[in-house]
């Protein structure tokens, strides 16, 4: 579990006004790299036949010329040639506005620091293994590097509304926790599920999750937890469709809408679902039975 560390309400000495900082490659230790290295060739060996052929792909982005853990100027020099982003360090979880500004510029924004290595299985506040080694590799994906900046542009508006709930279920659903169908199969594509190895296997096998496809107001509507792996996952039908229903849905009329509506509960089947596979939530259930 993490601490609160790196959780601030403003830029620490030394940030910019943007809170972002150097990454200073070189303060990291011999054992933070092992400890990415552990985490890398673990999940390298686990995603192939699991992750999405656009996140296999991009997983070359992060070979790089030095070991362990990536520099960020050679990482963005990369994402740079291929789909104009580039990674930011930033000292722990930024403010709202920050972390949509940076995203609507094609700036992703990544912890500065490493889970221990008694840590390796799970971690309450994402590190820079779960920032980049989870969201990068689809960063060098054109179409879902659209979707991230659109998304991006969308929290902007949102802050604006009263709606970053539904947002926000809208990016824990995808971006962190999200499912695609490819060549009749589902693969998995959030970070939240790739930087785990627990959860790669829990998100595809297991039979007590619900697998749904993807609607934008049902996911919306979707409450979720934040402690335990997913009762609910989404799928989508391809990328291209995900940034197709993003770009071409009018946000505004949509919240006032959905605040209208009560929250669906995890784990909640409704009659028109798409359901892909009706899970047991026996995993859940046996969770809090203790």
């Amino acid at each position: 579990m993490a601490d609160d560390t790196h959780m601030l309400d403003s830029p620490p000495p030394g940030a910019a006004a943007d809170w972002t900082i150097p990454q200073d490659w070189q303060h990291y230790t011999a054992e933070d790299h092992a400890t990415w290295d552990t985490l890398f060739a673990r999940q390298s060996k686990l995603l192939p036949g699991r992750a999405s052929g656009a996140y296999l792909r991009g997983l070359d982005v992060l070979k790089l010329s030095k070991p362990g853990i990536p520099d960020f100027e050679e990482l963005s020099d990369r994402l740079m040639a291929l789909t104009g982003w580039q990674v930011v360090a930033v000292p722990g979880l930024v403010p709202d506005d920050v972390f949509f500004d940076h995203m609507a510029n094609r700036r992703f924004v990544a912890g500065n620091f490493i889970r221990r290595p008694d840590q390796l299985d799970y971690l309450q506040e994402p590190d820079v293994f779960h920032d980049v080694f989870g969201h990068v590799p689809m960063l060098a994906d054109p179409v879902f590097a659209d979707y991230l900046e659109a998304y991006g542009r969308g929290g902007q508006r949102a802050l604006g509304l009263d709606a970053l709930k539904y947002l926000g279920r809208l990016y824990w659903y995808t971006v962190e926790f999200g499912l695609v169908q490819e060549g009749g199969d589902l693969r998995i594509y959030g970070s939240g599920i790739v930087s785990s190895y627990a959860e790669s296997r829990f998100a595809l096998d297991d039979p007590s999750p619900h697998r749904i496809g993807f609607d934008i107001v049902r996911v919306m509507r979707t409450e979720y937890r934040i402690d335990d792996f997913q009762q609910n996952y989404f799928v989508i039908p391809s990328f291209d469709e995900l940034l197709r229903i993003t770009v071409e849905t009018d946000f505004a009329p949509l919240y006032a809408q959905l605040k209208a509506q009560p929250d669906i509960p995890v784990a909640e089947i409704l009659p028109d679902d798409r359901v892909m596979t009706r899970g047991t939530q026996a995993y859940a259930l046996a969770k809090a039975n203790g």
